[in-house]
Parts: C-alpha cells; structure tokens; sequence
C-alpha cells in the first residue's frame, strides 16, 4: 500500500467518522490540540485501523502517535 493510499484513506476516515474538516488535516497536525481527538476517540481510531488495514494497534502505541504525519507513518510500517 503506497503512503498517499494510506493518507487519503485516513484523511476520509477522520472526515467520516471525527466530522474533522478537510483543511485541517494537515500532515502537522496534532492529534489531540488540532484535531481535538481525545482518548475515547483513540478507541475508535483503533477500530477503524483494524476495519481498514488489517490490523488491530493497541491504544498504548496510538498514545504515542502525536501528530497526522506519525499517524500515517505508523500505518505505513505496520500494515
């Protein structure tokens, strides 16, 4: 799966599923202050990964994840 797959499968699903607008998804982005995605919402993305790319993180790996472009690189090495 090429990196800009990952990035505009995971910048629909964040639309999708957070109702997060297009411009603020930014490869910058912080997770938490930009995006406003607290620990609840982890969960889901937790589900979401595992629905979308086959596999399932755990919450404590995601809790490391700060910004939008860890996030895609995070998906990148694992899936």
């Amino acid at each position: 799966m090429t990196q800009n797959t990952i990035i505009e499968k995971v910048n629909n699903l964040l639309r999708e599923e957070f109702e997060i607008e297009p411009d603020l998804l930014v490869p910058e982005a912080s997770l938490k202050d930009d995006l406003e995605i607290d620990s609840l919402d982890f969960v889901d993305i937790v589900v979401l990964i595992d629905r979308e790319f086959g596999f399932k993180p755990t919450t404590e790996e995601l809790k490391k994840v700060k910004t939008l472009n860890e996030l895609y690189r995070y998906i990148e090495q694992h899936a």
